[in-house]
């Protein structure tokens, strides 16, 4: 029986504020779970520590709520041990950009086959506002004391130089298109990473919903709002890396880069850069374990009668140190 978009939904009771953009990142994620047909039993969310880390309560597959900044490393080892499961990892800004900023380089280099999903909203929601590592220097929210006195961090722009082999964008409020993102980035050969940015009705007063929607910008011959949000799909942007050549590489990755300082008055949203001429993790450890596949760790028997039947003794006799 095909699965509908409702069996991916739970009983759970959501808190999150009214106009939260948490609703439409975890509405998309359903709807493309939904559409690509992926087994529950074969499918886990991993969530950070934040607002965005009750999504794993909300969304009816495997679930885990892990640690402030370390969702990636639970996430990417799930994959590694069983490269059955489809996994999703989802996190706010702050969760990913601050704390876990040295496990988002990490994971760029390894390239497991997996996504990973940033909430950004400017702000650490969960905590009564503070700037996040994404706010931009100078701004001051309602719940600061100061303007921001810290450089914000480009998403995009880290995804890409860190090794990221796919990177997007999307906008909670525009879940049709976040749901295709979402979509493209599970379908993906290697590490996806999409940065979606969303509002935060309670605590972020200048990236609201109107301003994204140019409410506060209207064409003069229309008379209607010039929105900021643009797809970078409707322009003449490829951002494929058609063969492994290093001019090519460079000049995808640059493009990409500069696209995304794009901000104020537009702001693009699609795919920045997909490459998979790059070996995902799963080949490399093939390379040197050949069953890895068909006898990964997850498969791997360690108990019998909730016994251990590992004996590593011999292990830990090489390692004494005699006096």
């Amino acid at each position: 029986m095909a699965l509908k978009l409702g069996d991916f939904k739970t009983d759970v009771h959501n808190d999150w504020c009214p106009g939260c953009g948490d609703f439409g990142i975890v509405n998309a994620v359903q709807m493309a779970l939904a559409e690509m047909q992926i087994p529950r039993h074969k499918s886990s969310i991993f969530s950070g520590i934040g607002c965005s880390g009750k999504t794993s309560h909300f969304i009816n597959v495997f679930g885990v709520h892990t640690l402030h900044g370390r969702v990636l490393t639970f996430a990417q080892g799930a994959k590694i041990a069983n490269p059955e499961l489809e996994i999703i990892a989802v996190g706010g800004d702050g969760d990913g950009l601050g704390i876990g900023a040295g496990h988002f380089v990490a994971a760029g280099r390894r390239n497991v086959d997996m996504t990973y999903i940033i909430f950004d909203n400017a702000v650490y929601g969960l905590t009564k506002g503070q700037a996040s590592p994404t706010l931009k220097l100078g701004e001051q929210t309602k719940s600061l004391a100061t303007p921001n006195s810290n450089y914000n961090v480009n998403p995009i722009a880290l995804a890409i130089s860190s090794g990221f082999t796919f990177v997007a964008r999307g906008y909670s409020y525009d879940v049709k298109h976040l749901k295709n993102l979402i979509i493209a980035a599970v379908k993906h050969k290697g590490l996806a990473f999409l940065d979606v940015l969303q509002p935060c009705p309670t605590y972020n007063d200048i990236n609201t919903r109107d301003w994204f929607s140019g409410e506060d910008r209207i064409d003069e011959i229309t008379n209607k709002p010039m929105p900021r949000i643009y797809k970078l799909e409707d322009t003449e942007y490829d951002p494929v890396v058609h063969y492994n050549d290093e001019n090519e590489l460079n000049e995808k990755r640059t493009q990409a880069m500069v696209k995304s300082l794009e901000w104020d008055t537009k702001i693009p949203t699609g795919i920045f850069y997909k490459n998979e001429l790059i070996t995902p993790y799963t080949r490399r450890i093939i390379d040197k374990i050949p069953n890895y596949v068909e006898n990964p760790s997850a498969l791997q028997n360690i108990s019998r009668n909730g016994k251990s039947i590992t004996n590593i003794d011999k292990i830990l006799d090489s390692l004494q140190v005699w006096i």
